[in-house]
């Protein structure tokens, strides 16, 4: 059983399928050969990886920074036999995501990111000091527009480049980062480092074991980077850190406990988020997304890309307690591949803003917890949209609002 992830615009990361309880229940799992083991801390993981192979296994990725452990290919019986090894914590059946998006730049209005002291959009190229790792289908390394870390660019994906042969990526990049330079579009956090982890092929598609080679890879370099965007999802469910019942969660707890604030897509199947991962994680800052057409409040501005109702949630927009602020997310306009722009809709589209909003307030609160910074940008929020029209859960979430980072 091979589950799949993607993005989450319209076009967006979707995670498929729930995560396994156990390694006796992930071991069993169907006819899976792809798995990710998750060993004890204190062992090696490129000497299990080497037992591992003796069972003939062909081993993937190896992590060692957010999880200890390693993605193999194996059969059911080699998969069942580590799962019975001491040194073992868990053994997961791999699965795939995909991306979802959606755009439009009056989101970067609406946020009022033009009245932020930090972003100083005024049209001299000032960029905002401050790291953000982008982990989805890659980024345009030569976007005009962007400010790509190349150096810092990483491919957990197929190929071999961090380059985005998708266009999900850098859409994602742009309502982020994009460069204040009088062309294109202009981003939350103009000119902030992008740091492009592609986890996602050029279908926006990829495995659990990718992403969380993306995790481990920002791991590694969390004193480097203070933020992460991950405009993806698929099916499951929350679990405590340490419970060792899903990798990727493991993973992200101890990315996050070592200083990097994530940003997630709510997602795009107008469900609860809890039923949805990284979505329904409480370690990261899940964004629903609201329809907007004019980058203003008040409603009644006439539909362009999608038919939604002005000044609302989006119809499409997965909703719940584990939603912790809303963002744009219709109809955004941002960066493409191929040096060009797009247009797209979807929760992953939202997500970015939030991403550039943390970026902003990391830029000027440096030693800020990822959980002060998920308060920061609930206390500065507003509750200036229409409300509860469609809203489905009574749950009046905040919106993003960064005028005074």
């Amino acid at each position: 059983m091979r589950r799949t992830l993607g993005v989450a615009m319209l076009t967006g990361i979707v995670v498929a399928a729930g995560t396994a309880t156990g390694a006796t229940a992930a071991a069993s799992a169907g006819t899976a050969d792809g798995y990710i083991v998750v060993l004890r801390a204190d062992v090696s993981p490129s000497a299990a990886a080497e037992q591992a192979r003796a069972n003939g296994a062909t081993v993937g990725h190896i992590y060692g920074h957010a999880l200890n452990g390693y993605s193999a290919r194996m059969s059911v019986t080699a998969a069942a036999r580590l799962a019975r090894d001491p040194r073992v914590l868990l053994v997961q059946p791999d699965g795939v995501v995909t991306a979802d998006a959606q755009t439009t730049p009056t989101g970067i209005n609406r946020a009022d990111a033009e009245l932020s002291p930090t972003a100083k959009i005024n049209g001299l190229d000032e960029r905002v000091n401050v790291d953000v790792a982008v982990i989805d289908t890659g980024v345009d390394l030569t976007h005009p527009d962007l400010n790509v870390y190349t150096a810092g660019a990483k491919n957990c994906s197929t190929g071999t480049s961090a380059n985005d042969g998708n266009g999900h990526g850098s859409h994602v990049s742009g309502t982020i980062a994009a460069l204040d330079n009088g062309i294109g579009v202009v981003g939350m956090a103009p000119g902030a480092r992008v740091w492009p982890v592609r986890v996602l092929n050029n279908a926006g598609s990829g495995t659990f074991s990718d992403i969380i080679c993306g995790i481990d890879y920002v791991t590694a370099h969390a004193s480097e980077i203070e933020v992460a965007n991950m405009s993806l999802g698929g099916s499951g469910s929350d679990s405590a850190c340490g419970s060792n019942k899903d990798a990727m969660h493991e993973a992200i707890c101890r990315s996050v406990a070592a200083g990097v604030t994530y940003v997630v897509a709510a997602g795009n199947e107008t469900d609860n988020a809890a039923n949805h991962v990284p979505a329904a994680y409480d370690e990261v800052i899940t964004v629903s997304a609201l329809a907007d057409f004019n980058g203003a409040p008040g409603g009644g501005a006439a539909p362009t890309c999608r038919t939604d109702v002005d000044d609302t949630i989006a119809d499409f927009s997965n909703y719940g307690a584990d939603v912790d602020l809303m963002a744009p997310g219709v109809c955004i306009y941002s960066t493409w591949k191929g040096g060009g722009y797009n247009t797209i809709s979807g929760t992953s589209m939202a997500s970015p803003h939030a991403a550039g909003g943390a970026a902003l307030y990391k830029a000027t609160h440096p030693t800020a917890t990822p959980s002060a910074v998920k308060s920061a940008l609930q206390a500065a929020g507003t509750t200036n949209y229409s409300w509860p029209a469609g809203d489905p859960d009574g749950i009046q979430e905040k919106l993003l609002n960064v005028a005074t980072f």
